[in-house]
């Protein structure tokens, strides 16, 4: 019989220790993925101001003011347009 209570009591003391382990595992996995919520927040904060910043560089007005004051471009004129109509099959 005090074998027996000396078995049982082992087997409870595993799984308690079983249990702690398992719960300490899971509030740190929890703790991970509230983190990297976090940090998916924050990329996605980050992206839509390069999207914004990305619209703003690459406006029409401003790679026109570009191309006239630092390359010295201008749009052609009427006599340098030419049209090609693409062949029909």
């Amino acid at each position: 019989m005090l074998r027996l209570n000396l078995i049982l009591m082992i087997l409870a003391l595993a799984s308690a220790i079983g249990t702690v382990a398992s719960n300490h595992r899971a509030r740190k996995m929890y703790a991970e993925i509230e983190h990297e919520q976090a940090r998916m927040r924050d990329l996605e904060v980050e992206w839509g101001q390069l999207q914004l910043e990305q619209s703003t560089w690459a406006g029409h007005a401003r790679v026109e003011q570009i191309a006239r004051n630092k390359l010295h471009m201008k749009s052609p004129g009427p006599g340098q347009v030419m049209t090609i109509d693409a062949a029909k099959p």
